[in-house]
C-alpha cells in the first residue's frame, strides 16, 4: 500500500499525518501520530438533502478501550454512548471548522475520528482536531483551511507544547488554541487564576506552532498533487434588496423594542405581514418559494442588527461595555444543602448545592487511568427557558460542553480535599436565557458554593463578550444578547476571579481574529468581571463557617495502615458492627486516613470514638480504664483498648501487700491502670497502684504558705 506522510517536530514533540493506505473511499482519510497515540480521521461528503437551508455538518470523536489495551467497565464490553469526553471533543473538532467552509455550500459533511492507539501519556483529542482539518484539506470540498490545532501547558512557568498527561498534573494552564496561519479561531483553556498578559502570551505562543502545523498540511497536500478545491456560492436571488426597501426600517425600530419577549413578537408579527404581503397566493405561477423568503429575511436581520451595532445602537440600548442589570440571591430553596440565583438580565441560573461523601465520587473511566471527580457541575437548558416547547432527551452536547466549562472554570477556586473532605454536587438550571447562561452558571456556583458553607479561595465570576467586524470596522460587546450572539460574529467567554482568568472559550462564525482583538476582549472582560464580582460580594461576602444542617457531618481521622485489618475484622465484620451501632458510614484508605460520616455531630463522634478505640496505640504514662480478662497467680490481664492486653503485676496491684490476685479482682471487673512500659516485643506493663496514687494526688488542695 503506498503512504505519503509529513513529519515535523512541533516544540520538543513530533506529529506525523500519514494518508494513503487506510480509508481509501472516504473524501479524505489520515492518520495523525504523537509519541504511540494514534488517531485515524476520516472525512466524507455527499450531495445535500432536498429542502435543507443549512450547512449540515456533524463531527464525532470516539476512544476504542483497546487502544490502550483496555476492556470497557460494567457488564457490556462494547462501547456504547459517547462518554462526556468523547461529546467535548467532537464539539472541539466542529468549533474551529465550521467557519472554514465556503459561504452557500449545503452538501452533507461528516467527520469521523477514532483513537486507534494510545500510549495513556498523550491525548487523542487535539491530534483528531488536527486530522479533521488535514482530512478536508487533502479532500475535494470547499474548505478553506488548513486549521492547526495545539495543546499548551504551563509547567515551572515556561509554556510546553503537547504536554502529557503526567504533565497536565502540576501544569498551571491547560489550553487548547486552533486557528489559520493568519488568525485564531477556537479557544479553549483552563487555568489557576493567570493574569491577563501571560494569557495572551499563551495564546501567542499557540498561534506561532499553529502556523507550524498548517505548513505540514500544505505540505501533505503538495504531495499528493491535490489541488484545493473552488467553489462557486448561489448567484443572489434579489429577496434581500426587495425585504430591505420594504420593511428595513421598520425591522430596524422594532429590534431596538425594549424586553426579549416584546421584540420577538414585534419582529415576528412584522415577518408575517412581510410574507403575506410577497406570497400572497403560494400556488401560483411563480410564487416566492417560503423558505426562500425566510432565508431572505433571515439575512435582513442579521443585516440590520449589524448596521445598527457598528453605528453605536445596541438592540436594548446599552453601551458596548455596560452590563445588563444583576441580581443575586442565596438560601432560595429549603432542606439542600446550599442555594442560589443568579440573574443578569434575561438570563437567570438557579442553583443548587450537594454535599456527599466519598462514596459519591463519580468514577469515571477511558483510555487513561480511571480516576474519580469529587466535583462536578451539570448544566441542565429547558426549553421554557426561552419560551418554546421541544421533547425532553436528556442532556446533548450543547448542555454537556456549557456544563463542563462551567465546571473546570469554577474548579481552581475549590478547596483541598484534606480541607473539604465532601463531594460536590452542583447543579445549574438555566430558568430564562438571552445571552451567555454557561458564564451566570459560573457566577451562581460561586455564590451557592459560599452559602453551602464550601470554604473557596477566591470568589469567580465569568461574561461572554461578542464581536460586530466588517472589513477594519469592529465593535467588542460585553454581556452579549442572544441576538448580538446569533448574529454577530465571536462569543468569547472569560471567566475568573480578581487575580486572574480560570476558564475561556472562544467561538467565531469568521475566519479568525486578530492579536489586537484578542488583546482588547480580555481587558474588557476583565473590568466586566470584576463589576460583577462587587454585584455577587455584595449579596454574600466570603462562604459561611459552616455546612448547612442538612448536609451530612465529617470527620477525619488517621491510623497506622497496619491497623486498617483490625478495624475491618474479619470478613468486615468489625466495621459494620461499628456503622451498625453508630448510624455512621466509614470510608477507609489506604495510606490510613478515616473518614466518618453521619447525620450529625453526635453520631460522628461517636463512630469516631469507636474507631479511635479500636486502633489507638498504647501510650505510656496514660492511665486507662481498663477490663480484667484473665487472672494469673502472677498477677492480671486487663484488656485496655479492644484487642490490647497488658499485664498488671501482683506487686502492682496496691500499696500494701497482696496474698492472691483474686482479692483484689475477678475476671470481667473495670479497672483503671497506667501504663508504666511498653517493652522491645510490644509487651505492656501496667499498674494499678501508680493510677490510685495520681487519682489520690489529683484529689489533695494545692498547699499555701503562710
Amino acid at each position: 500500500m503506498e503512504r505519503t506522510f509529513v513529519e515535523k517536530q512541533i516544540g520538543r514533540s513530533t506529529i506525523k499525518i500519514e494518508t494513503g493506505a487506510l480509508g481509501k473511499q472516504a473524501a479524505g482519510c489520515v492518520l495523525v501520530s504523537l509519541g504511540e497515540t494514534v488517531v485515524l480521521t476520516a472525512a466524507a461528503t455527499s450531495a445535500p438533502r432536498p429542502g435543507l437551508d443549512f450547512f449540515p455538518l456533524t463531527c464525532d470523536y470516539r476512544e476504542r478501550f483497546a487502544a490502550a489495551g483496555k476492556f470497557p467497565g460494567g457488564f457490556l464490553k462494547r462501547e456504547g454512548r459517547p462518554t462526556t469526553k468523547e461529546t467535548l471533543t467532537s464539539r472541539l473538532m466542529d468549533r474551529p471548522i465550521r467557519p472554514m467552509f465556503a459561504a452557500g455550500f449545503i452538501d452533507e459533511v461528516q467527520v469521523q475520528a477514532m483513537v486507534v492507539a494510545s500510549d495513556r501519556q498523550n491525548d487523542g483529542d487535539v491530534l483528531a482536531m488536527i486530522g479533521a482539518s488535514a482530512a478536508l484539506t487533502i479532500s475535494s470540498m470547499p474548505f478553506q483551511g488548513p486549521l492547526g490545532s495545539v495543546r499548551i501547558g504551563k509547567i515551572d512557568g515556561k509554556l510546553v507544547a503537547f504536554p502529557t498527561a503526567d504533565e497536565l498534573e502540576f501544569s498551571e494552564l491547560d489550553l487548547i488554541v486552533s486557528g489559520t496561519k493568519d488568525a485564531i479561531l477556537m479557544i479553549e483553556g483552563f487555568a489557576r487564576e493567570m493574569p491577563e498578559d501571560e494569557m495572551t502570551e499563551a495564546l501567542l505562543e499557540a498561534h506561532r506552532l499553529v502556523g507550524e502545523l498548517c505548513d505540514m498540511q500544505l505540505e501533505l497536500r503538495q504531495k499528493l498533487g491535490v489541488a484545493p478545491s473552488t467553489y462557486v456560492s448561489p448567484e443572489p436571488n434579489g429577496l434581500l434588496e426587495k425585504l430591505d426597501a420594504a420593511y428595513g426600517a421598520k425591522l430596524k425600530a422594532a429590534k431596538l423594542i425594549a424586553g426579549k419577549q416584546d421584540r420577538s413578537e414585534a419582529c415576528s408579527a412584522l415577518k408575517a405581514e412581510a410574507i403575506a404581503a410577497m406570497i400572497p397566493d403560494p400556488k401560483a405561477e411563480g410564487a416566492i418559494e417560503l423558505g426562500a423568503l425566510k432565508n431572505a429575511w433571515h439575512d435582513l436581520e442579521a443585516k440590520v442588527i449589524r448596521a445598527s451595532i457598528l453605528e453605536g445602537t445596541r438592540p436594548d440600548g446599552r453601551g458596548s461595555k455596560d452590563l445588563r442589570g444583576i441580581t443575586c440571591e442565596v438560601d432560595v430553596l429549603p432542606r439542600v444543602h446550599g442555594s442560589a440565583v443568579f440573574q443578569r438580565g434575561e438570563t437567570q441560573s438557579l442553583i443548587t448545592i450537594a454535599l456527599g461523601t466519598g462514596r459519591d465520587e463519580q468514577r469515571v473511566d477511558g483510555l487513561f487511568e480511571e480516576y474519580s471527580k469529587r466535583f462536578m457541575l451539570d448544566y441542565n437548558f429547558p426549553s421554557f427557558s426561552v419560551g418554546e416547547c421541544r421533547p425532553i432527551r436528556g442532556p446533548g452536547r450543547r448542555e454537556i460542553g456549557h456544563g463542563m466549562l462551567a465546571e473546570r472554570s469554577v474548579n481552581p477556586i475549590l478547596p483541598e480535599h484534606d480541607d473539604f473532605p465532601y463531594t460536590i454536587r452542583v447543579i445549574s438550571d438555566i430558568l430564562e436565557s438571552n445571552g451567555s447562561s454557561s458564564m451566570a452558571s459560573v457566577c451562581g456556583a460561586t455564590l451557592g458554593l459560599m452559602a453551602a458553607g464550601v470554604p473557596i479561595t477566591n470568589p469567580v465570576a465569568g461574561i461572554s463578550v461578542g464581536l460586530v467586524k466588517e472589513g477594519e470596522q469592529w465593535t467588542l460587546l460585553t454581556d452579549i444578547l442572544g441576538d448580538e450572539d446569533h448574529f454577530g460574529d465571536m462569543d468569547f467567554k472569560i471567566a475568573g476571579t480578581q487575580n486572574g482568568i480560570t476558564g475561556i472559550q472562544l467561538d467565531l462564525k469568521i475566519m479568525g481574529i486578530s492579536e489586537e482583538i484578542i488583546r482588547a476582549t480580555l481587558q474588557q472582560s476583565r473590568e466586566a468581571r470584576i463589576e460583577i464580582l462587587r454585584a455577587m460580594l455584595s449579596t454574600i461576602q466570603r462562604p459561611r463557617e459552616t455546612t448547612a444542617e442538612s448536609a451530612p457531618r465529617l470527620v477525619r481521622t488517621s491510623i497506622n495502615p497496619e491497623k486498617i485489618g483490625l478495624l475491618i475484622g474479619p470478613g468486615g465484620k468489625t466495621i459494620r458492627g461499628i456503622q451498625e451501632d453508630c448510624g455512621v458510614q466509614i470510608d477507609v484508605d489506604e495510606d490510613g486516613t478515616i473518614t466518618i460520616a453521619g447525620p450529625d455531630q453526635e453520631t460522628v463522634t461517636a463512630g469516631l470514638g469507636r474507631v479511635e478505640a479500636l486502633t489507638a496505640s498504647v501510650q505510656v504514662g496514660r492511665i486507662y480504664d481498663g477490663k480484667v480478662s484473665s487472672i494469673k497467680d502472677f498477677g492480671a490481664f486487663i484488656e485496655i483498648l479492644p484487642g490490647k492486653d497488658g499485664l498488671c503485676h501482683i506487686s502492682e496491684l496496691s500499696d500494701g501487700y497482696v496474698a492472691s490476685v483474686g482479692d483484689i479482682c475477678k475476671v470481667g471487673d473495670r479497672m483503671k491502670v497506667k501504663v508504666i512500659a511498653v517493652d522491645d516485643q510490644d509487651r505492656v506493663k501496667l499498674s494499678r497502684k501508680a493510677a490510685m496514687a495520681e487519682a489520690e494526688g489529683e484529689k489533695q488542695p494545692a498547699s499555701t504558705e503562710a
